[in-house]
């Protein structure tokens, strides 16, 4: 969904940023060749590896902004190495955006709001650039909220539940999907009756089904899980992209609930996409071959940029007409659930294209694993090769499953299992500081599932083929 502000920033880009600049040429590509918002399907497309990974920090950034005010937020690319990424107060000012249709969008009303920032904090972007959209959102609407800064920490989290929430009208609490659903269930347990203090959710970093959010709101408490959820599509990369709208989540249950709906929107997948609307004036998707590609600026501006997601994007009218040929009357469903129509375009993401698993909103690279069972310690008894995916258990808790291959005539053993169960921990811990942030407020040991496999295993470690790192669900 290519306007001419895309088209506007290419050109302002291709000749003012040095990176882009000789991005383009070292593609061989004229930018006279781009007159109309048609020709821009031709611009070469970036990502991590072919642009940020090969030019200059400085030759990537407006160079007016060097001189100006950035905050840096830090994220692992696709190879598993940190990339900082600048952004200037533009991304925060267009994300107050969202935050302040969510807190005027409370089906508890109006009154004095406690937002809890569960986000981890420090060079990832989730906690503070979280919290600096609710600064503003809130200053802007003149809305009596207070934040807490807990960042990915239960024990804070579970003392301003018990001291300070009861003071407020209504609580947000904002974290990764498996945070809050560790919060949801150890409340009782740490004298916390979530039902009494109104409690919202704002999650992001990964997708989650509806009966997550059902589990969620209704052990919560929560009034209105489409008023009272939301979901961010957000990155290091560029901020939060997109997000939930009410609208997004009726829109979503319906499709759920009848299987050829869900086939016309987001095509013949297995997994739940998530589903967020999106400001054009701030950002602008496109699909490639099922791929996503957004064009945003900020004090580093990305174009035709490759994020890692497949996914697609359809206008309001797009989507709107798709669920009228099923028999629906969207206007209709939303009057009925008293949601309000926001006429912006969609955007779904359904699974990452790289190589990572995501666990407490965390990208898990192989590098990571790789690091723990390369111990020599384990070199007669393990290949080194495996196999890792993030699964649910019974009580849809996450975890990390990680399926290692013996060596020939190698037989597992407890002490084998302890041996590479420690190697796997430590070996997160020392690749992935985001990883280290969240063992050092839960047992994260818990987190991780040994399973071991024989030699060759058809299912894993076919012989001949190349290894498939990271499985998805």
């Amino acid at each position: 969904m290519i306007d001419k502000k895309s088209v506007d920033l290419f050109k302002k880009a291709s000749e003012h940023l040095p990176a882009y600049k000789e991005f383009l040429l070292d593609n061989k590509f004229s930018a006279s060749s781009i007159k109309t918002v048609a020709d821009f399907k031709n611009v070469p497309i970036t990502n991590k590896k072919v642009y940020l990974q090969k030019y200059s920090q400085k030759d990537l950034v407006w160079q007016q902004d060097l001189w100006a005010q950035i905050l840096y937020c830090s994220s692992s690319g696709s190879t598993g190495i940190p990339h900082y990424f600048p952004r200037n107060q533009i991304l925060a000012h267009q994300a107050s955006y969202m935050a302040e249709e969510f807190l005027k969008n409370s089906s508890y009303g109006e009154g004095r709001t406690l937002a809890i920032m569960g986000f981890g904090m420090g060079v990832w972007i989730g906690g503070v650039f979280t919290m600096q959209a609710f600064e503003i959102a809130a200053e802007r609407i003149k809305k009596p909220v207070a934040i807490l800064p807990t960042g990915y920490n239960q024990a804070e989290v579970f003392k301003a539940l018990r001291r300070l929430a009861p003071e407020y009208d209504q609580v947000i609490i904002a974290g990764y999907p498996p945070f809050i659903k560790e919060i949801v269930d150890e409340a009782e347990d740490e004298g916390v009756n979530l039902k009494k203090l109104n409690v919202r959710f704002v999650f992001a970093a990964e997708a989650f089904s509806e009966m997550f959010r059902d589990y969620v709101c209704e052990k919560a408490g929560v009034k209105n899980p489409l008023k009272d959820t939301l979901n961010i599509y957000g990155s290091a990369d560029i901020g939060a992209m997109a997000h939930e709208t009410p609208l997004c989540i009726l829109i979503r249950r319906l499709a759920m609930e009848h299987p050829v709906l869900f086939e016309d929107i987001f095509g013949q997948i297995e997994k739940t996409p998530t589903l967020a609307q999106y400001n054009p004036d701030f950002i602008q998707f496109e699909m490639n071959d099922n791929e996503i590609l957004l064009t945003g600026n900020s004090a580093m501006p990305l174009i035709r940029y490759a994020i890692g997601d497949h996914g697609g994007v359809l206008s309001f009218e797009q989507l709107e007409k798709k669920i009228a040929e099923r028999g629906f009357d969207l206007a209709k469903l939303a009057k009925k659930a008293g949601v309000e129509i926001t006429k912006r375009p969609f955007v779904f993401v359904y699974e990452r294209t790289d190589f990572s698993t995501n666990l407490h909103g965390i990208n898990i690279f192989p590098e990571f694993v790789k690091a723990g069972l390369g111990d020599k310690k384990l070199s007669k008894k393990v290949t080194g090769k495996f196999t890792m995916i993030t699964k649910y258990d019974a009580n849809h808790q996450q975890y990390l499953r990680v399926n290692v291959e013996l060596m020939k005539k190698a037989s597992p053993d407890n002490e084998l299992s302890e041996l590479v169960h420690r190697a796997v921990y430590e070996g997160l811990v020392e690749k992935s500081s985001e990883f280290g942030e969240v063992a050092n407020s839960i047992d994260a040991k818990d987190l991780i599932q040994i399973s071991f496999w024989e030699n060759g295993h058809k299912k894993y470690f076919t012989p001949g083929t190349k290894q498939k790192w990271a499985e998805k669900v």
